[in-house]
């Protein structure tokens, strides 16, 4: 198993579809020690029903718009583990009623809100993981394609991961030299409690589906082993990446012309 001994945690997880449970069950299958990271109460008790096999799993509320949440999470952490070794950032956000039409519709309220907690919560969480990863770590984000090209209705959420991917590179940088790495991967697009609220997101499954080089969508199988690789020392030589995990789809300039009604 190559994450015995590993200790660490993955923030963003919400229930049995989230890409960060995949990712949690990836880690626990590989022998790490992981704790999870829930929003609120509620939460936490959906938390609790999926980890009835793993009740050594410590669950903590925190909520990255409350930096005080942060520095409890984060102590707590220190407190049980005395150091840790990774950190996966699930965490995204943005007012449903942004997530469709013309991004040029978007406030400046939800503009910051999406930011906020889409990107910057990534630069708030590796300052606070930062003085654990004592040995060195990885820290982990997640991203989508939207960041780097045009998907309809994504709209403010491609401009904060764009942000989010951005903040990978300068971060890599900050933290490198004590042996901190810093990379992100790029899931196609899954059916998670965040994705439905893209407008029109089941069509656009079905255009990767259609046109990806493995013609299938991705699962939070395959983005989980995908992380808890980046969370290992396998991965020891990459920071600063982008790691795409979406079968292929972000290469396809026109796919398959069987795909398309052009006709």
């Amino acid at each position: 198993m190559i994450m015995k001994g590993k200790k660490g945690i993955v923030l963003g997880v919400a229930n049995q579809r989230s890409i960060a449970w995949g990712i949690t069950q990836s880690l626990l299958n590989q022998g790490a020690d992981v704790a999870v990271a829930c929003l609120n109460e509620k939460n936490r008790i959906t938390l609790e029903k999926m980890l009835v096999d793993h009740p050594e799993v410590p669950i903590y509320e925190c909520d990255v718009t409350k930096p005080e949440t942060i520095e409890s999470t984060f102590a707590a952490l220190e407190e049980k583990y005395g150091q840790i070794d990774f950190m996966v950032h699930c965490l995204a956000f943005a007012d449903k009623n942004d997530l469709d039409g013309g991004f040029i519709n978007t406030t400046l309220d939800g503009f910051n809100l999406a930011n906020d907690i889409s990107a910057y919560s990534l630069v708030s969480l590796t300052k606070a993981a930062r003085p654990l990863m004592k040995e060195g770590g990885s820290i982990v984000a997640l991203s989508y394609l939207g960041a780097e090209k045009i998907v309809t209705n994504y709209n403010v959420m491609g401009v904060a991961k764009a942000a989010l991917e951005c903040s990978v590179r300068y971060l890599a940088n900050d933290v490198g030299p004590e042996g901190i790495r810093v990379n992100a991967v790029s899931a196609g697009p899954i059916k998670t409690l965040a994705a439905r609220g893209i407008s029109n997101f089941s069509r656009m499954l079905k255009v990767q589906e259609k046109l990806s080089p493995l013609r299938k969508a991705n699962t939070i199988e395959e983005v989980g082993d995908a992380a808890m690789f980046l969370c290992s020392d396998l991965s020891r030589g990459m920071t600063a990446e982008i790691m795409y995990v979406d079968a292929g789809f972000n290469t396809i300039g026109v796919g398959p012309t069987d795909a398309y009604d052009v006709d």
